[in-house]
């Protein structure tokens, strides 16, 4: 690990001690008895296909099931999730729109941009975490290398001739990250989701991407796209036979995106409660846990106040990332 990279870990590190807050009780109100009389809205800030999008839907149809409750789900993808989390902040605080997201719009954006159109913390009531997923380095047939020291040694030896796709903030970070520990450059190539990105990848107009499991196991699977490793720092029991990124040579590289849901500032605590019980519910039903971790996805749930105290670690340790890769917020 090069010693700014680590430098900027520390630090980052240190942040997320001391941003982190000191646990609350949890919610006990109990819910309104005309919550929910319509539909629930889950907004999803990637297009269709994405890891977001199909924990969306696996949650919406056991809420369903199990609660009896109406629920849709809308994508607005583009602009790193910031359309979809503006959307949600300027809903009606009122539990019928809720934000099901990831570390994009509530960690990274604050690190990567100078200025956003919504606040992550106090646009929002956190909810629950939902789970994490690692994400996993898939290269193009065309690249003549089968392991992260071979494609480090090709791009060296074959400057300004590899790009990578990126459509979300985790897959670019996961890129940079690369990149700096691996002391090379690449083109990187922006869309508006990690599907789209696969697609291009798929027909050779970019080199690699680092995407979730969802999105790039079935490629890999399939031998269109050569899986190299994976992103966490251990390996993925949905892709064992990959190695990760430090066992592949880069020590230190690890990143894994996480999921959240947030519904609008001001939400009634008793409504943030309701919501908090019945995604915890969904999360735990047998149907929705073989779903999920047919995509990749680890089910995970939590109290508000620990979902608040991770935006606030994460937040931190995004600024060491952003910092260690040499990133100008845009």
């Amino acid at each position: 690990m090069t010693f700014r990279f680590a430098a900027a870990l520390a630090f980052a590190a240190a942040l997320a001690l001391a941003a982190a807050p000191a646990p609350v009780a949890a919610q006990t109100a109990a819910p309104p008895q005309d919550y929910p009389t319509r539909t629930i809205k889950l907004v999803v800030p990637f297009a269709a296909g994405s890891a977001t999008d199909t924990l969306a839907r696996v949650l919406g149809q056991e809420i369903g099931t199990a609660q009896g409750w109406s629920v849709m789900v809308e994508n607005i993808a583009g602009a790193s999730g910031i359309l979809a989390a503006q959307n949600v902040a300027r809903a009606p605080a009122d539990g019928y729109t809720v934000l099901i997201t990831t570390n994009t719009t509530h960690a990274a954006n604050q690190n990567l941009f100078k200025k956003l159109p919504y606040d992550p913390v106090a646009d929002f009531e956190p909810v629950t975490k939902l789970g994490t997923v690692p994400l996993a380095l898939a290269l193009h047939p065309s690249v003549p290398a089968g392991s992260v020291a071979e494609l480090v040694a090709w791009t060296k030896a074959n400057p300004g001739k590899l790009s990578f796709g990126s459509g979300s903030t985790s897959a670019r970070m996961a890129g940079e990250m690369m990149k700096s520990l691996g002391g090379f450059d690449m083109l990187h190539v922006p869309y508006k989701s990690n599907p789209l990105a696969m697609t291009d990848l798929l027909g050779g107009q970019i080199s690699l991407m680092f995407a979730d499991i969802t999105t790039t196991l079935p490629q890999i699977q399939a031998g269109k796209v050569k899986g190299l490793a994976v992103s966490s720092a251990q390996r993925s029991r949905f892709a064992p036979d990959l190695p990760t990124m430090a066992e592949a040579g880069m020590a230190g590289y690890d990143l894994v995106a996480w999921f959240g849901a947030f519904v609008p500032a001001k939400t009634p605590p008793a409504v943030v409660a309701a919501l908090n019980r019945a995604l915890g519910a969904a999360l735990a039903g047998k149907a929705a846990q073989e779903a999920l971790f047919k995509a990749g996805i680890e089910p995970e749930s939590g109290t508000p106040e620990a979902l608040a105290g991770l935006v606030a670690s994460e937040t931190a340790k995004w600024a060491g990332l952003v910092k260690a890769a040499g990133i100008q917020p845009e």
